[in-house]
Order: C-alpha cells, then structure tokens, then sequence
C-alpha cells in the first residue's frame, strides 16, 4: 500500500491456489472437448487426470523394460491404463500406429511428437519433432505432447519449433502438453535442473509460450545448493508441498502435471501424490514407477492414485 515502507508491507509466503477449472481456460471448442474427455470423463475426474507416459523406449531404450519384460510390449500398458483407469496414455506416434486401434475410444491417447535418444550428451539438448499434430488427430488423440528443454543451448529453436506445434495444435483444436525441463550447463551452475529456480522457471516459461497443460519435475530443496540459486531463491527455505505450491502459482491458468520420475517405494509415491496435489497440481503422469511392475501390483498402486486423486476432485 502507498506510503508503506517496505519493513511495514505484509510478506507473501503462501502461494497455494485454487486448481484451474476447465471454466478458467480460455480455449477453442475443440479443445475444451478434448480436455473434458482427459480430466473428466477419464480417470479419476473432477478436473484431476492421471496419465500413464511410454515414451522411455525412444528417451531411455530399451533398458527401462529390464525390471519388467512384459512392459515391452506397449499392450501390457494399454492394458494397465484400461484396468487401472487412467485418463490417457502417451505414445511416440509409431507405437501409437501400432498398438493403438484396439484401444480407440476406450483408452484416450496423446501422441508425443517430438523426442530424442540418450546416447548423445545433453550439451545441447533439443528434441526434434517425431510427428505432427495432423497425424495426432488421424490418430484418434485427445493431446499433443512437447518436450521443451528451458535452458538448453538449442533454446532459440527448441522456441521456433514449439511456436509451429502451437500454431498447429490452435488450427486443429488440439491441446498441447509442454514437457518442460530445464537443460544445459547455466542451469547446472544455478543449482541443478531439478532447483525450485529451475523448475519454477520453466514452469512460468511453459505458460508464457501457450502450454494448454505443462508436465514438471516435482523440485528438489538441496540445503547444500541453496547459495546457488539466484536471488530470491536462496532465501526461499521452503517444504516440497510449499515449493511445487510456489511452482503451480507461477504456471497461472496452465494445469500441471507432476511427473513420478525414478522409482520410489509405494509409500513415498503416495506421499509424492498427495504433496503435489495439495500444492495445486491437476493430476500425475506415473510411467516407470507404474509399469516396471507386475500387473497385479500395478493395478494395485493405479487404484491407491485414482482414489488419491478423486479426492481432489472439482
């Protein structure tokens, strides 16, 4: 207020907000058609989703199947999405080719279009375009999916390439779901990819270049790294469920999604579950945590996350 000093203004510390409601998205018709199917007619509901990612064998190879060889065979996870209610899986446009048909209106899909491997270094991270939304929609898809690495040398153009998608997906009432992940050696020197700088940051860049729906890693707080972090970051001594609140804010209108990222015991990706929803996030996008499992014990854990997750419902 005027005439404050800035000892006297009240500090902001909580920076929860309320879930975006399809309501609050500015978006075409075909777009509000296609999210209601994936956060309301699928899975758990109520403007939460919860997403079931296959793009390792293309990011990772083939190695992420060892633990699990029948999660080979992307039927094993259509199957786990089918049984366990997920709201949508998310296939490289080949696999979706493939495998997809049986499945059509039964398990929705999004078509990730851009990816690449892990073989070369992430010096200069950029992942070319794999597919178009034009065949996401021949497709049978309900989203696109988009992996921005924020940071990376090959910024510039990761930016021009992710403008031509946005451009396509508004044309075709497709709605796009950003991977955004911070990359690349000046984001190692403020603190490392998973900061809540680094995070927060893409998040906020996700929202700023017209993701309907952005993916991130819940942030980690390193006690050891904070005098890293740029200001005010280093001063932010904030909990997880506190950090991926102030990360949620940053992202305004657009829903996030929380990624499972490594494997976690079955109590601690619960806990991540609840955390990341009571910070305000709209749902989860549980891979290898979910399907480097047995059928039975995957199954099992969908069910313990659609409950978390209806509770949340709007």
């Amino acid at each position: 207020m005027a005439g404050q000093t800035v000892a006297e203004r009240p500090q902001v510390t909580d920076f929860s907000r309320k879930r975006p409601k399809l309501d609050d998205l500015d978006v075409s018709p075909g777009k509000r058609a296609r999210l209601y199917r994936l956060f309301y007619e699928h899975g758990p509901g109520g403007g939460t989703g919860l997403f079931l990612p296959i793009d390792q064998g293309l990011e990772h190879g083939p190695r992420d199947f060892a633990s699990n060889p029948d999660a080979a065979n992307p039927l094993y996870q259509l199957e786990l999405a089918l049984h366990g209610r997920f709201s949508a899986v998310v296939f490289e446009p080949g696999i979706a080719r493939k495998y997809i048909r049986d499945y059509a209106g039964k398990v929705p899909l999004v078509v990730k279009i851009n990816g690449k491997t892990s073989i070369p270094s992430d010096a200069r991270a950029l992942s070319p375009l794999t597919g178009t939304v034009e065949e996401a929609v021949s497709l049978g898809a309900d989203a696109v999916g988009y992996t921005l690495y924020v940071g990376s040398p090959a910024q510039a153009e990761d930016f021009r390439q992710l403008v031509s998608v946005r451009r396509a997906a508004e044309r075709l009432g497709m709605p796009l779901i950003v991977w955004a992940y911070p990359r690349g050696e000046a984001v190692e020197s403020k603190g490392g990819r998973d900061s809540l700088y680094a995070v927060d940051y893409a998040a906020r860049v996700a929202a700023e270049l017209g993701a309907d729906v952005v993916k991130l890693n819940m942030p980690v707080i390193d006690q050891e790294r904070l005098g890293e972090l740029p200001k005010p970051y280093n001063e932010l001594a904030l909990s997880p469920r506190d950090a991926m609140a102030k990360v949620c804010s940053s992202a305004g209108r657009t829903p996030v999604l929380v990624s499972g990222g490594g494997r976690l015991s079955d109590e601690e990706l619960v806990q991540k579950a609840e955390e990341c929803m009571d910070a305000g996030c709209s749902g989860l996008i549980f891979g290898r945590n979910m399907w480097q499992r047995p059928m039975d014990e995957a199954l099992e854990m969908s069910g313990r996350l659609f409950h978390t997750l209806q509770r949340y419902a709007q």
